[in-house]
């Protein structure tokens, strides 16, 4: 057992490198303006949101214009998520007719939102509207990373860019990694994750009858369970994507109906390390040393194996309540 899963660690982390080199010098190349082929599908959809903007494209911001630029656009973010929230038993897209969520569970979860660290003290698919999980929740988790990756584009040109006194823009790096990068990604992994039977609908729930008889209300049929549905395949690959982890369910991707298979829990796995990985190549890039960009990700694969075989060691350990009732390792199970 523990020689295939070592396999498996061994083939999870080619596919990642594999994918992780192309997409890191694309990613440079976004930043950089370069990417034509990209351009030529999304450039008039950015120049429209530029106009509409009232922004300059070739705008060089000093480092404070730049963060005072960032901050500015998290905090109204913010607010936005904040008010949806509190406003959700008002809005349309509400099937289950979900109050609007208390002031501190809004809070705490619009400022985690934004801060692409997604702590969720609440059940999404008991607290949320499918408005709130989309325009609210969604649309932040783009934001977030895609803040992310402006912060780590910005540093790059801040070591390669000596005799330069700006940081390029700060909306133009924002808009480039969403358009660019996360959107067509998350679309393809959505669309493969629903092809796996990942859940994307609009339907609030549906009942279904259970083996077993289930607690109900009085009056209620006692073998009726109802399963909580919504758009969940779009908003778990910008989840993976992000490294957000704000999923749609509480159980987040441990929900058969956000991870049902092997194969959707090994694109989800490869996704949510791979715009990290790629950084590392996009950074080689950008400051024109692409040997950096490999060293940072071997830095980074060195500082992960040995917390990973710790893992492994626990996982492959059998537990002696297991080992007495004959399950566990005797099954092919991993032990843990």
């Amino acid at each position: 057992m523990l020689t295939l899963t070592l396999l498996q660690y061994a083939f999870y982390f080619a596919v990642l490198l594999l994918l992780a080199v192309p997409l890191g010098y694309y990613i440079a190349r976004v930043f950089e303006g370069e990417a034509t082929l990209a351009q030529r599908v999304f450039g008039p959809l950015e120049r429209g949101l530029y106009r509409l903007g009232g922004l300059d494209p070739h705008e060089q911001m000093s480092w404070r214009r730049y963060a005072g630029a960032l901050l500015l656009f998290n905090l109204v973010g913010g607010l936005l998520v904040y008010a949806l929230q509190r406003l959700q038993g008002l809005l349309p897209l509400n099937p289950q007719a979900l109050p609007g969520v208390s002031p501190l569970i809004a809070l705490n979860t619009a400022v985690s939102f934004v801060t692409n660290t997604n702590w969720q003290a609440y059940a999404g698919e008991t607290t949320m509207s499918h408005l709130t999980q989309m325009a609210a929740l969604t649309v932040q988790n783009f934001l977030s990373a895609a803040t992310g990756m402006a912060v780590a584009v910005a540093l790059a040109r801040g070591f390669s860019r000596h005799n330069s006194a700006g940081l390029g823009s700060f909306w133009v790096d924002l808009t480039r990694g969403t358009l660019y990068v996360l959107l067509p990604l998350s679309v393809l992994l959505a669309t493969l994750l629903v092809s796996q039977g990942v859940v994307q609908t609009f339907e609030g729930s549906v009942t279904v009858t259970t083996l077993e008889p289930q607690p109900a209300p009085p009056g209620a049929p006692p073998g009726d369970q109802k399963i909580a549905l919504g758009p969940v395949a779009s908003q778990v690959a910008i989840k993976q994507l992000g490294t957000n982890g704000g999923g749609f369910y509480n159980a987040n991707s441990a929900h058969p109906l956000e991870n049902p298979n092997a194969l959707s829990n090994i694109l989800q796995l490869l996704a949510i390390l791979l715009v990290p990985a790629a950084l590392c190549f996009t950074f080689g890039a950008l400051v024109r040393f692409r040997r950096q960009g490999w060293m940072l990700f071997w830095t980074m694969t060195a500082l992960v194996l040995p917390a990973l075989l710790v893992c492994v060691a626990a996982e492959q350990t059998p537990k002696p309540p297991a080992e007495r009732s004959g399950a566990g390792p005797a099954f092919g199970e991993p032990g843990g």
